[in-house]
């Protein structure tokens, strides 16, 4: 069935499940007060984004030239790409390391520490030094050129994780240079192995935890501002990651009689791993609006198309049908109502003319917040039913807990977004990746994922893939975004319910 025909569906559902429930009259005054709220907090003044762009396009470029690449086996990892790497951040940056106390974690990651008027509640912001591999013959030019040409940077790592490094210390650094002291104690945690492993953040945690520091709130990469991601929705969309999927992966393994190629058996251990992975992609899992996804409609659906918002409007009772929905619009919005299930590194026979004796595939699983690791091993072994094929748990970690969208923080992010981009909405969306994050779960109720970057979808697509690459203008709003959000960071409340003077 076509998107267009589950909207009509949607359309004429809500409008009849409602009529028979409470009355036309009663959905009809629904439907016209789901409209835009009214205007709240005042966004900061917009800061001119050119006057840092130039220098953070500079400094970006610097790092991509640095292949910090991080293996899932630290062994392989050469740490001396990481020593040049904050080498080149020292140069950069030279108040922030001057000014902060900074230590390592593991073994290159970062923990900077930025004293303000207060310690208590203080804030943690995070980015990682390392970069995914990149395979050269799939790019169009060397991926770590950091070549700044037509007002864009091209490279590993431009949006994933460097580019958000940059426009964090260039905001700091900035406020430094101003004598601005922030209103509590801020955290700057830099992992080195965010991609393969993300051990040096949760040894940051460990270290904050025996200090006694609960932050009052976390923010690290995952989000973007995105345009057409939304149903009816023309305005660009700054989507705040409140949760993030847990990973698993699992390894399927078969086995059968070996052999010459030349007297294959029926049901081999390839045949009997082919109609295991045939089973699995057959019977996905079902979709469902989860909190933050129904969260995301509601605050998102008052901006989209008069034809759509009857729909929007009831999509708590509507949830199943816009469940549906969501599976047909794009991969994307598939992946925020379901756990799915990727098929990734295949093995089997060690040569062509012979029969393998096993047959192995690894699935990648992003497990949706609804579900845990247990249950999604217990469904697949129920899919897969055949007593020769084994699973077996290689790595996995639970869904992160979900963070509240309608308070201090989550507005904090919010006022800080409108600076640099006036025009978008900012909604919470559950993060489809993993990321340092979610081990500041277990010191924080209020961890965020957002990236301050207008990105594409094709953009989007190069993250992890091949000619990775961000917008200069868009480095610009990244600084002025942590500017505005350094800057409003409110101070702690005392017995009189007024802030500190310091913090004023």
């Amino acid at each position: 069935m076509s998107v267009a025909r589950h909207w009509r569906r949607g359309v004429a559902a809500a409008t009849a499940a409602v009529g028979a429930a409470a009355g036309v009259g009663a959905a009809w005054r629904r439907v016209r007060a789901f409209r835009p709220p009214a205007a709240g907090d005042v966004a900061p003044q917009l800061e001119r984004p050119e006057v840092y762009a130039p220098r953070a396009a500079e400094h970006l470029a610097a790092l991509v030239r640095i292949p910090t690449v991080a293996s899932r086996d630290p062994e392989q990892t050469d740490l001396a790409v990481f020593d040049r790497l904050q080498a080149t951040l020292r140069e950069a940056y030279p108040r922030v390391f001057a000014e902060l106390a900074v230590e390592r974690v593991a073994q290159r990651a970062l923990l900077l520490h930025w004293r303000g008027a207060s310690d208590e509640q203080p804030v943690v912001l995070m980015a990682h030094q390392d970069v995914v591999p990149a395979v050269p013959d799939e790019w169009s030019g060397d991926p770590f050129s950091g070549q700044v040409r037509d007002g864009i940077v091209w490279g590993r790592g431009t949006l994933d994780d460097k580019g958000a490094l940059t426009v964090l210390l260039e905001a700091v650094e900035s406020l430094l240079d101003e004598g601005f002291r922030p209103a509590r104690d801020v955290w700057l945690s830099f992992g080195d192995d965010e991609e393969p492993l993300g051990a040096s953040a949760a040894a940051a945690v460990a270290v904050l935890r025996d200090r006694g520091v609960r932050p009052w709130l976390v923010l690290d990469e995952g989000g973007a501002v995105v345009t057409g991601a939304f149903p009816g929705v023309t305005a660009p969309v700054a989507v705040v990651g409140v949760t993030e999927k847990g990973v698993l992966d699992l390894e399927l393994t078969a086995t059968a009689a070996g052999g010459h190629a030349s007297t294959p058996e029926r049901g081999g251990a390839t045949w009997r791993l082919a109609r295991a992975i045939l089973r699995i992609e057959r019977h996905p899992f079902p979709p469902s609006m989860t909190g933050p996804v129904l969260a995301m409609v509601d605050g998102l659906g008052r901006h989209s198309s008069p034809a759509l918002r009857p729909l929007f409007a009831f999509a708590e009772p509507l949830a199943p049908l816009l469940a549906r929905v969501f599976t047909a619009i794009s991969p994307e919005t598939n992946a925020m109502v379901r756990t799915t299930v990727a098929a990734t590194t295949l093995a089997g026979s060690p040569a062509t003319n012979v029969v393998a004796t096993s047959a192995r595939v690894n699935l990648n699983i992003r497990i949706a917040p609804s579900r845990s690791v247990a249950s999604v091993v217990e469904r697949l072994r129920r899919v897969v039913s055949d007593d020769r094929v084994t699973l077996r748990v290689v790595a996995a970690s639970e869904p992160s807990p979900i963070s509240p969208s309608d308070g201090p923080q989550f507005a904090l992010v919010r006022r800080a977004v409108a600076a640099g981009y006036p025009d978008a909405l900012t909604s919470p969306y559950v993060m489809l990746a993993a990321s340092d994050a979610r081990h500041f779960a277990q010191i924080s109720e209020h961890v965020y994922r957002f990236s301050p970057f207008a990105m594409t979808r094709e953009q989007r697509e190069t993250i992890h893939g091949a000619d990775e690459h961000v917008a200069v203008d868009a480095l610009g709003r990244g600084v002025v975004y942590y500017r505005a959000l350094l800057r409003g960071i409110p101070g702690i409340t005392g017995i009189t319910g007024r802030r500190d003077d310091a913090a004023r």
